[in-house]
């Protein structure tokens, strides 16, 4: 099993409750971003827990349909599942047991391919688990392969706010991209987003992808900062659960395209993240959707 990308991070049940209705989907950011990356063409293999019971196994079923691998850890709790109440498309989560419990086995089979990896993406991932954390590290230091982060932090799965943040930071500083919402800055630092860039860029990072919601994204390396607005669209809004995991395939892609050099045009990337973002959040659900002007 080989991938330019492995994706490393949450995998589970999404749950959306509406008007009344329940409607249960494969979800969890790495495997969205997992997804994404296949409906964008390129190939990547999935690193994440479920469990050995019926939504595991739609979970593996909905992977195969669309060709992604995925290397899993068993969940002693079962598979993970969020619950989102939704108002206007904009939810909030609960978690059930397996989710706030979860982790990666770290081993030698993983090692072997993490060790073969063209680009590492993590998108959500326990960072307040010192233990976990130390595996990450040891298993990230196997490998020449450059690291994307995404924390994509939810207040339901923080049992320590305050290793969290120092379990990201030890992470984010070797990494070649870490992206973070205004939200994100917000729950883990109680600072505005611009503040935390400045954090993580001084803390090693070599770019940051922010993202901040009506207002865009821009990009930040410690020699330059690029932006994009939001693309404008008549069609309502229908759920913005999957905006920032197309915003980071979008972003896995144009660095695996690119190489260790990093993509030459940021702005061009910017601007295909935000068309992607602009259709897949007037879509239900959180796959990622290709926007007619991109096809």
């Amino acid at each position: 099993m080989r991938a330019s990308i492995v994706v490393i991070g949450d995998v589970l049940i999404d749950e959306m409750r509406e008007g009344g209705r329940a409607t249960s989907v494969p979800g969890g950011s790495a495997l969205n971003v997992a997804v994404g990356l296949a409906v964008l063409g390129t190939p990547s293999v999935l690193v994440g827990m479920i469990g050995d019971d019926d939504d595991g196994r739609v979970i593996r079923g909905y992977l195969d349909e669309w060709g992604v691998s995925l290397v899993p850890t068993l969940g002693p709790h079962g598979t993970g599942r969020a619950i989102s109440d939704r108002r206007g498309g904009e939810p909030s989560y609960r978690f059930n047991r397996a989710s706030v419990e979860r982790g990666i086995l770290i081993d030698d089979a993983l090692g072997d391919l993490v060790s073969d990896a063209e680009l590492i993406a993590i998108s959500g991932f326990p960072f307040d688990n010192a233990a976990q954390v130390d595996g990450l590290r040891n298993l990230l230091a196997g490998s020449a392969a450059p690291v994307a982060i995404d924390p994509n932090p939810r207040r339901g799965l923080l049992a320590d706010l305050d290793g969290y943040r120092a379990g990201l930071e030890q992470a984010a500083a070797s990494a070649v991209l870490v992206k973070l919402s205004d939200e994100d800055a917000e729950l883990l630092y109680r600072e505005p987003i611009d503040a935390v860039v400045a954090r993580y860029l001084g803390l090693g990072s070599m770019a940051v992808l922010a993202t901040r919601g009506e207002h865009g994204a821009s990009l930040h390396t410690r020699l330059s900062s690029v932006s994009r607005p939001i693309v404008a669209d008549a069609r309502p809004i229908v759920d913005t659960m999957g905006a920032g995991d197309a915003t980071f395939a979008v972003t896995l892609q144009a660095l695996s395209n690119a190489g260790q050099g990093g993509p030459g045009d940021w702005s061009t990337v910017l601007e295909t993240a935000m068309l992607t973002a602009a259709e897949t959040i007037r879509h239900p659900g959180a796959l990622l959707q290709l926007h007619p002007d991109l096809v």
